[in-house]
């Protein structure tokens, strides 16, 4: 099972109060699961805190996997984990919690559509490179493509105008580039040396 940062009070919200398994055993349990919940809303909860509750949630459900208010309150979090990752471009990261979701929830429309959305995302289209136009800023690039993923950027060092390039996987198994001069779009290639025609407009 993933184990979700937790990188905000915003998620634990969700992390309601209730219990759902009647055994002493999981209602001690949960308690524990509650106090750290307590800790890590609190307004000076530190990443550790905040990762210790979401550690000891997780603990919790492996442990307890019939507690239905337990596997709800997970299942919230790494939903709105996955959300995050996706919306910072890490989407394999955010598959792979997506996924977790799915093994115990088949059904879920929240995860297959994040899925879905993620997929796509994470390998481009030729169409969605020919939406791209020249001196389009990087912000405008990443609402088509997404941001690239981790370790696929590349910056020329000590260059005045300042040359950065982004790396995408293509649909068709290659390799895309679009390249910025000063934050601004000047250039894309689907694969190596082949420029797409609306960056010349």
């Amino acid at each position: 099972m993933n184990r979700p940062l937790v990188a905000c009070g915003a998620v634990l919200v969700l992390a309601a109060c209730g219990a759902g398994g009647d055994s002493s055993d999981s209602q001690r349990d949960w308690l524990h699961v509650l106090t750290r919940k307590k800790e890590a809303l609190s307004q000076s909860a530190t990443t550790k805190e905040k990762q210790a509750y979401a550690d000891t949630l997780g603990a919790f459900v492996q442990k307890h996997p019939t507690h239905s208010r337990g596997r709800a309150v997970y299942q919230r979090i790494q939903l709105d984990f996955a959300r995050e990752l996706a919306s910072i471009g890490r989407f394999q990261d955010a598959i792979r919690f997506y996924r977790s979701v799915l093994a115990s929830d088949p059904t879920n429309s929240e995860a297959l559509a994040g899925l879905s959305e993620a997929v796509d995302r994470l390998a481009v289209s030729k169409p969605k490179l020919l939406a791209l136009e020249k001196g389009m800023s990087q912000r405008d690039v990443a609402k088509i493509l997404g941001k690239p993923i981790p370790g696929w950027t590349a910056k020329a060092e000590n260059r005045d105008p300042a040359i950065e390039a982004w790396y995408y996987r293509t649909t068709e198994g290659g390799v895309a580039g679009v390249y910025f001069r000063d934050g601004e779009l000047f250039a894309a290639e689907q694969n190596s040396h082949e420029k797409l025609a609306p960056l010349t407009r």
